[in-house]
C-alpha cells in the first residue's frame, strides 16, 4: 500500500554532527548506532536530502565538483542515530580505478556494518536509472537490509510529471510501489513521509 503524503510530523533533532569520515572499515564508529545509509550517483543531492530532512542549510555539504567525495561520512543525528553517506558512484570523470575504488568502498561498508537499519538510494528523478543504479538496487536487495528508493529533484520537473516519472523509475528497478517516494529538498516534497519510513526503521532492532 502506497502512504499518503499526509504523514505524521517529521522528528526533530537538535544537535546534528558531523562526527567522521572514514575510508576503511577500520575507522567505522565503535558504538551501536543505528544507521540510515545513503546511497547514490554523484550529485544526486544526497548532502541536500540530509540538510533538508533536519532543517540545517550547511550540515552534510554540498560539492560543486562532482565526484569529489571518496569517503563515508558519518553525521549523527542526537546520538540517536547515523546519517551514513557513502560515496557517489558513476561518475564519469573518474579514473577506472578510482570507480573500483569506491565501488569497492561501498560494497566493504553495506557488507561489513552491522547496525544498518535502512538503505536510502537516492536517483535524480528527470533520468532514467542507470547500470550503476540498477547493479545497486539488486546488491541492496540482495544484503536483506529494510530499503527505500527517493527520487530527488522532483522540483525540477512539472508537478503533474512526478508521478509518471517515479512510476517509469519504479518499474525500471523492479520495486513495488510503496518503497519509492518522489522528494524534492527544495519543496519538502515527502519530507514528513520519509520521516516515518526512517523512524518506523529505528524501531526495529
Amino acid at each position: 500500500m502506497a502512504r499518503h503524503v499526509c504523514a505524521m510530523k517529521s522528528m526533530i533533532i537538535k544537535n546534528p554532527k558531523f562526527e567522521i569520515s572514514v575510508m576503511n572499515k577500520s575507522q567505522y564508529p565503535k558504538n551501536k548506532l543505528p544507521q540510515i545509509v545513503l546511497a547514490g550517483k554523484s550529485n544526486v543531492g544526497k548532502s541536500s536530502f540530509v540538510n533538508s530532512l533536519i532543517n540545517r542549510k550547511g550540515l552534510a555539504r554540498t560539492s560543486s565538483e562532482p565526484g569529489k567525495t571518496r569517503q563515508i561520512n558519518f553525521y549523527n543525528m542526537d546520538e540517536r542515530f547515523y546519517f551514513v553517506d557513502l560515496p557517489g558512484y558513476g561518475y564519469s570523470k573518474m579514473s577506472k580505478a578510482e570507480q573500483n575504488k569506491v565501488g569497492e568502498s561501498i560494497e566493504t561498508f553495506l557488507r561489513n556494518s552491522k547496525n544498518i537499519n535502512l538503505i536510502v538510494l537516492l536517483i535524480d528523478i528527470r533520468h532514467k536509472p542507470g547500470e550503476n543504479d540498477k547493479m545497486m538496487i539488486e546488491y541492496i536487495k540482495n544484503t536483506g537490509h529494510r530499503f527505500i528508493v527517493v527520487t530527488s529533484k522532483a522540483d525540477k520537473i512539472a508537478k503533474t510529471k512526478v508521478q509518471s516519472y517515479v512510476d517509469s523509475i519504479r518499474k525500471e528497478l523492479g520495486i513495488s510501489e510503496d518503497l519509492i517516494f518522489a522528494f524534492s529538498s527544495e519543496t519538502k516534497l515527502n519530507r514528513d513521509v520519509i520521516w516515518e519510513v526512517i523512524e518506523e526503521s529505528l524501531s526495529i532492532q
